[in-house]
This record gives C-alpha cells, structure tokens and sequence, in this order.
C-alpha cells in the first residue's frame, strides 16, 4: 500500500470552483501515476478554513467513482498558508514504485522540490 500526496490552490469559495479543483486534482494524481478507481483504497481531503462551501470529496461521486470511500476535513489554522487550497492523500493498493505527488497551480510553492 501506498500514500499519494497532492494540492490545488488558489480555490474559489463556492461549489462550482471547489468541486471541479477537487476533480482537477483527483484526474491528474491518477493520471501521473497511471493508476485508476480499483487501485484506490481511499482518499482524504483537507481544505483550508476559507472553503467553506462544498466538500471536495463529492467529485469522487461527480467523476462516477462511487467505490471510494472519501472523507473531508479542515486543514489546521498555519500563519502564511495558501489560501484556498484543497490538499487529498490518495492511499493506493496497487505494485507502483513509482508514486509522483501532484501540486496544482499556486500549490506547486507547497513543494518547490517536485
């Protein structure tokens, strides 16, 4: 078993913005590591105390991908963080060595190393 760690941000606060960034994010985490519904085990989403509007893991349901189990929560209050920004760690059960974490737009200064 494997975790996948990902971002998107800076994220709209309404459902429309929150639930396509979220689609956005789980599309490309599973297409940078070429993995698909039935490797999936589960997926946690967090967001940032400014999104307030929708949960993020209700794309999972929109996208048609109704076996995963998902949950939301909200990220802690940290000084100088990205606002609006949804994060998602994917656990995944398949045999990749390769797992390639995926940040999203202003997301991408989460992690200057990927």
């Amino acid at each position: 078993m494997k975790s996948i760690r990902g971002a998107i941000a800076v994220v709209d606060n309404n459902e429309l913005s929150i639930i396509s960034s979220a689609k956005s994010l789980i599309l490309s985490v599973m297409k940078e590591n070429n993995i698909t519904e039935e490797d999936v085990v589960f997926a946690l989403f967090t967001v940032t105390q400014d999104l307030d509007q929708a949960f993020p893991a209700k794309a999972f349901r929109e996208l048609g991908m109704n076996s995963i189990a998902a949950i939301d929560t909200v990220a802690p209050n940290i000084k100088d963080d990205l606002a609006g920004c949804i994060r998602i760690l994917l656990t995944i059960n398949n045999s990749t060595n390769d797992v390639k974490h995926v940040y999203l737009n202003d997301a991408k200064t989460l992690r200057p190393d990927r």
